[in-house]
C-alpha cells in the first residue's frame, strides 16, 4: 500500500485537530450566536463599547447560553424595531416596554418611573406635581416633539397650565455626544434649569456621575388620573419566537439576583408593580 508522504500525513493531522477544535467550541459556545439588537450611541442602556447595562445583562445572557455575543447596531429612534427584529439581522431587544404591541415581550426584569432631579443644595425636596413652587422654577421634561404633550410628565405638565417656565429636552439629544441622554441632568447639575423631569434609569445614572450631588424624587402619586409614570421594562423578540421569549423568561427567573445587582451598579431606580 502506498504511504502518503510524511508533509501529507502531518498536514492531515493538522486539520483533524483544527476541525475537532472548532466542533469543541461550537459545543462550548451552545451552537449560533447571541443576536442582540441595540444602540450604538445610548447609555445608560448601550453602547457599541458595552458599557450599558443592557450590554451587561446581553453578556450574562450570553454566558448563560454559552453563545458567542452578536450585535445589529441602530439608533433607538423611529424604524429601529423594523430594521433590526424586523429585518432578521438580530433576535433580541433588550428593554422595551412591557406588552408592546409590534413584539412578543418577556416578563418585566424591572419596574421604573420617571423621578424629580434636583441639585441637592438648593433643598427643593420636590415629589409632586401640584407643588406650588413648580410654578417659580424652571422645570426641565423630557419630550418626543415640540407640543409639551407627549412623555407623561410633559402632558401633566401640560394639564396644569405649567407651560411658560418648562423647557423641553429631546428624549432622542444630541446623537453626535457621545451620551445624548445626559443634556437635561447636566442642565440641573450646571445650574442651567432649577429641576427636571427625567425617565428613571436615566436620572439614577447620570445623576451618579454628576459633578455635583442631585436629588432624586420620584413622582407621587405614581400616576396622574390615568396617565402612569411607572413602566414595566421586558425582553422583546418578534412576534413568532414564542420560544425564544419563554427561554427569556427562564433566563430572567435564574439569574434574578445577578441582573438586579447589574441595575443596581448603575443606579438604575425601581419601584414595585401595583397590586392588583
Amino acid at each position: 500500500m502506498t504511504r502518503e508522504p510524511q508533509p501529507v500525513r502531518r498536514a492531515f493531522r493538522v486539520a483533524a485537530t483544527l476541525v475537532l477544535l472548532c466542533t469543541f467550541a461550537a459545543c462550548r459556545r451552545g451552537g449560533p450566536a447571541l443576536r442582540v439588537c441595540a444602540d450604538p450611541n445610548n447609555l445608560p442602556f448601550s453602547n457599541d463599547r458595552g458599557e450599558g447595562f443592557e450590554n451587561r445583562i446581553a453578556e450574562l445572557l450570553a454566558q448563560d447560553r454559552r453563545a458567542a455575543l452578536q450585535y445589529t447596531w441602530w439608533a433607538q429612534r423611529r424604524g429601529f424595531v423594523r430594521n433590526t427584529l424586523g429585518s432578521g439581522t438580530c433576535d433580541i431587544v433588550m428593554g422595551m416596554a412591557g406588552g408592546a404591541e409590534i413584539v412578543l415581550t418577556t416578563r418585566p426584569y424591572y419596574r421604573s418611573t420617571y423621578l424629580f432631579v434636583s441639585r441637592e443644595d438648593r433643598k427643593l425636596r420636590l415629589g409632586s406635581l401640584d407643588d406650588p413652587a413648580l410654578r417659580d422654577l424652571r422645570i426641565g421634561v423630557q419630550m418626543i416633539g415640540d407640543d409639551f404633550a407627549n412623555t407623561p410628565p410633559a402632558h401633566a405638565l401640560a394639564s396644569r397650565g405649567l407651560v411658560q417656565n418648562v423647557i423641553g429636552y429631546s428624549v432622542l439629544g444630541d446623537y453626535s455626544r457621545p451620551h445624548p441622554l445626559s443634556t437635561i441632568v447636566d442642565a440641573v447639575a450646571d445650574g442651567q434649569i432649577d429641576a427636571a423631569l427625567v425617565w428613571g434609569p436615566e436620572a439614577g445614572y447620570f445623576a451618579k456621575h454628576a459633578a455635583v450631588p442631585l436629588r432624586l424624587a420620584a413622582i407621587t402619586p405614581p400616576h396622574d388620573r390615568t396617565l402612569p409614570f411607572a413602566f414595566d421594562i421586558a425582553m422583546a423578540v418578534r412576534k413568532r419566537d414564542s420560544r425564544l421569549r419563554d427561554e427569556l423568561n427562564d433566563f430572567l427567573e435564574r439569574r434574578r439576583t445577578e441582573i438586579d445587582a447589574i441595575l443596581s451598579d448603575y443606579g438604575v431606580p425601581r419601584v414595585d408593580a401595583p397590586r392588583s
